[in-house]
């Protein structure tokens, strides 16, 4: 047994370095002196989509988050499929209920036509990501920017995403795969404060538990009463998978609402109030819930470690002219 064990070390000491040395590469204000108004650009394009939708900001950061969980960040979640390629954007997680993909467009057309060639579509998203967090009543950050795109996306490996019927340590351990902590998931999925959901994301907790239970017992009983009459079911008891939920009371706030919900059993998902299964992940919710702040803050550093992970930095890929496809 002491063989294998060594050789895991090996293999992930390895591949921290390469992690450290794609990060080294990143710079806060990269584009100064190559496109100047690069991260004003992203900044009015995410303003102008939130001033249309407000949703527009959850979608921006979930975005974020299942491009960086497949492949590390390089955008591979914008590349569209192919007759030959299934795509991550159409994989199982992603094809119904992803969204702001044309805030992403947009901007890679501005910047094209004022900067062409020199802004990743990659940095593009996270550049969105942060913005939409502070656009929304979170703290602001400097983003380490000088990524470049990826080239290979497929809906297959979409598998690695989270679930939103994960318990804790499936969530966990998926996190763990792109060296997040548990502490840094916690943090993470806070961001379900704000955005909506699908109904069949979560419909499970209501109707179909288990075989001896229609609806979870961890689920407050008057919060699945009334989500049993936003999300009702139909003709032999399916649910219209176009019906859509609120997160919580305020969709367009990113703020400690999220913790003092799963409190209460009122978290939406079951990996939600999983949180509470285990005293160390209870502990951080309660301290969240008591100081707004600390959360903030810690988002803020966990956001910038997830936009780090497996960074591709130009010895190897491409900045793609169309966010949508790879170059020719």
């Amino acid at each position: 047994m002491v063989l294998p064990i060594v050789v895991l070390f090996v293999v992930l000491l390895s591949m921290s370095f390469q992690i450290l040395e794609a990060q080294a590469q990143l710079q806060v204000g990269f584009y100064r002196d190559k496109c100047i108004a690069a991260e004003l650009i992203v900044k009015e394009e995410v303003e102008k989509a939130f001033a249309r939708d407000k949703g527009i900001a959850h979608g921006l950061i979930r975005m974020h988050f299942h491009d960086c969980l497949v492949r590390g960040y390089d955008c591979s979640i914008g590349i569209d499929s192919t007759p030959n390629n299934l795509a991550e954007k159409d994989g199982p997680p992603n094809c119904i209920t992803l969204r702001g993909f044309e805030v992403i467009e947009n901007t890679k057309t501005r910047l094209e036509a004022q900067c062409k060639g020199v802004v990743s579509c990659a940095d593009i998203l996270t550049f969105a990501a942060r913005d939409s967090a502070h656009i929304t009543g979170g703290l602001s950050w400097d983003v380490p920017a000088g990524r470049w795109d990826g080239r290979i996306s497929r809906a297959a490996e979409t598998i690695d995403i989270p679930a939103p019927f994960n318990n804790l340590d499936q969530a966990t351990q998926a996190f763990a795969k792109k060296w997040l902590t548990q502490e840094e998931m916690v943090t993470l999925v806070g961001a379900h404060t704000i955005g909506r959901s699908h109904c069949s994301s979560f419909s499970n907790r209501l109707y179909d538990f288990s075989s001896t239970r229609s609806q979870d017992p961890s689920l407050d009983p008057s919060y699945a009463a009334q989500l049993k009459q936003q999300c009702p079911r139909g003709t032999g008891g399916n649910i219209d998978p176009n019906i859509v939920v609120q997160m919580n009371f305020s969709p367009a706030l990113l703020d400690r609402s999220y913790y003092s919900d799963i409190l209460m059993h009122r978290g939406l998902f079951t990996s939600d109030q999983a949180i509470t299964t285990d005293p160390t992940t209870t502990d951080q919710t309660k301290m969240y819930t008591s100081n707004g702040l600390a959360w903030q803050e810690d988002f803020v550093d966990a956001m910038i470690k997830m936009s780090q992970i497996e960074v591709l930095t130009g010895t190897e890929e491409e900045i793609r002219s169309n966010c949508r496809m790879i170059n020719p």
